[in-house]
């Protein structure tokens, strides 16, 4: 990879911004974003790149928050000095969506009528909403026009709306491992998920207390979810037919304790209301496909580089390449790559050489190539 160098220590920042008007005609008032930044921005802040993050992701995407953290932000493989996102060149920014729960307006924020959390009374928050919400805190640093739009998974879809939804806003679009529509599967991984929180005793509605969170649901939820997130391949090598580590009682099998690892470590970390909004923004973020998402491409301006993983059945080769075909089709500038990976839909948070250069190599790109 580029470089071990690293951001640093980094601080959380939250901006309090205007009323956003939502999809469904609900209006936040006001509108919080957790971000936080990387690098200096240019004195004609024409250097600035957005970083999308995806569904369990965060604003803290490189970096550390203080000198005794033991693990980096979340994409800090390609956020830093010399690295693909070089904090050297660029300035780059990574928010929390709203609807999640890591600081941005979302079902965890207080109902200034009741006291409370919302909880599920927070209204429904779509992947155009959450762009909306990245549009007004860009704009808070009298940023005009973004080098770049960058994410992986539910932050390649958050990229490619900020394509259409403000075309002369972004020079670059980089969508990793991503789809412009889920499929009846990828909606039903999301649906279990959502029924396992919802069957959980302490669910309450989604009007739940602190003291007595959906846990085990949501961490039924989670284990789901990262099955889909790894390959076949990865699961194989790693884990094979092995006795689980520990208690017998929990799992017959290695595969089934690290599961179990996986979903209660979770669920300190995220909140079960927060899953069930981002999952349905998921599975309700929809561009068509063939004529209608040529159609629903043809405002964007942008250059796109695409990038898709061999081993993801998740978010496979096909859904990447439907959107490369729909932007060749209205006259866009694309760059598609495919990597052979063994790491599944999760291929893209992982140091991947290849990777580092394609990113470079695009971002480095004179813009009329």
């Amino acid at each position: 990879m580029g470089s071990n160098q690293s951001v640093g220590i980094v601080e959380p920042k939250t901006a309090v911004l205007g009323d956003l008007r939502l999809d469904n005609g609900s209006v936040l008032s006001p509108t919080v974003v957790a971000y936080e930044t990387y690098g200096v921005l240019s004195p004609n802040k024409d250097n600035a790149i957005l970083i999308c993050h995806a569904l369990s992701g965060d604003a803290h995407a490189a970096g550390f928050h203080s000198g005794s953290d033991k693990r980096p932000g979340w994409w800090d493989e390609y956020v830093g000095p010399g690295k693909a996102f070089d904090t050297n060149q660029y300035f780059v920014i990574s928010s929390n969506v709203i609807g999640g729960c890591k600081g941005s307006s979302g079902p965890m924020s207080i109902n200034p009528v009741s006291g409370k959390p919302y909880g599920s009374s927070f209204p429904f928050v779509s992947i155009k909403d959450m762009v909306a919400a990245q549009k007004l805190l860009v704009e808070s640093f009298g940023i005009q026009r973004l080098l770049c739009v960058a994410g992986g998974s539910m932050g390649g879809m958050q990229a490619l709306q900020w394509s259409i939804s403000y075309p002369d806003a972004l020079e670059n679009c980089i969508i990793l491992a991503s789809s412009a529509e889920h499929s009846a599967m990828q909606i039903a991984f999301n649906e279990v998920g959502r029924q396992a929180i919802l069957s959980d005793p302490n669910w309450n509605n989604g009007l739940y207390e602190d003291s007595a969170t959906p846990r085990k649901g949501l961490a039924l939820a989670r284990m789901m979810g990262h099955i889909t997130y790894l390959s076949d391949h990865k699961m194989r090598e790693k884990f094979g037919r092995k006795p689980p580590i520990g208690n017998l009682l929990n799992s017959d099998f290695a595969v089934g304790s690290y599961l179990i690892y996986q979903g209660e470590s979770f669920v300190d970390r995220f909140d079960a209301n927060s899953y069930i909004y981002v999952t349905k923004a998921l599975d309700h973020f929809s561009l068509g496909k063939g004529q209608e998402l040529t159609k629903a491409l043809s405002p964007a301006q942008c250059r796109f580089l695409v990038v898709s993983y061999s081993s993801d059945w998740l978010y496979p080769p096909s859904q990447s390449r439907e959107i490369v075909k729909s932007l060749e089709a209205s006259d866009k500038r694309v760059f598609y790559v495919e990597l052979t990976t063994n790491e599944g839909h999760d291929s893209f948070l992982l140091p991947n050489q290849r990777q580092e250069d394609v990113i470079r190599g695009f971002l480095n790109m004179p813009v009329n190539e």
